[in-house]
């Protein structure tokens, strides 16, 4: 061990620390996270399963560490979490696909001044064309990534709406809350989802404050 280690498991006791610096914010906090991943429309598991895949998009390693005992704690498998994990990689590129429709626009210099609309996605075709077979790649992982397994289509759709909300991609945003009414989701089960994306966007931040403290010490 030396002290070029930036992460270290040890280091998320540090959290605590915090409520001493600043006891009304972190005990709001606590509050809140632990409201969004209780059992309610979504069950405990799933909102767990969400949790591990939005941490995998923010890169946040205690997040990770955190979410994934969590989840193992509620019987999910290893196979369950790697799913959610591809689910996250899958929205996490296919947020850098997307904005690549206004990529399209940027480089053709649209005199258009609103930057998202929903008549940008019929560019797509012109993505396909311009890398045919980076495009079919993608479209086959992404398939094979939200084709129901041991986590279902729903649960699958639930995640992805998560992570949208974590990447800010407004069409994944607008797709993958379309399908997911297509499959019945309710709005309810949208929302919890989303406040789960809340949380864990909000936890990584709070979670990184181990290494500010560090970097104020060192």
């Amino acid at each position: 061990m030396t002290n070029d280690s930036l992460y270290l498991k040890s280091n998320a006791r540090r959290i605590l620390e915090l409520g001493k610096l600043a006891p009304d914010t972190f005990k709001a906090f606590i509050a809140f996270d632990q409201v969004a991943l209780a059992d309610g429309l979504i069950p405990k598991k799933t909102k767990e399963l969400i949790a591990v895949a939005i941490a995998h998009v923010t890169g946040c390693p205690y997040c990770i560490e955190a979410h994934v005992s969590a989840a193992k704690k509620l019987e999910a498998s290893k196979e369950e979490i790697l799913e959610a994990v591809m689910v996250a990689t899958a929205l996490k590129a296919g947020s850098a696909l997307a904005h690549g429709l206004n990529g399209l626009n940027a480089f053709t210099e649209t005199k258009d001044d609103e930057m998202y609309k929903k008549s940008n996605m019929l560019r797509f075709k012109e993505l396909s064309e311009l890398d045919p077979d980076s495009f079919k790649a993608f479209n086959k992982f992404d398939m094979e990534a939200m084709k129901p397994g041991l986590i279902g289509r729903k649960d699958k759709e639930l995640i992805a709406i998560a992570v949208a909300h974590v990447t800010g991609c407004a069409y994944c945003i607008e797709i993958h809350t379309k399908k997911a009414k297509q499959l019945d989701v309710s709005l309810e089960e949208i929302t919890e989802a989303i406040f789960v994306a809340t949380a864990l966007k909000a936890g990584s931040a709070l979670a990184h404050s181990v290494n500010a403290l560090n970097a104020f010490e060192g």
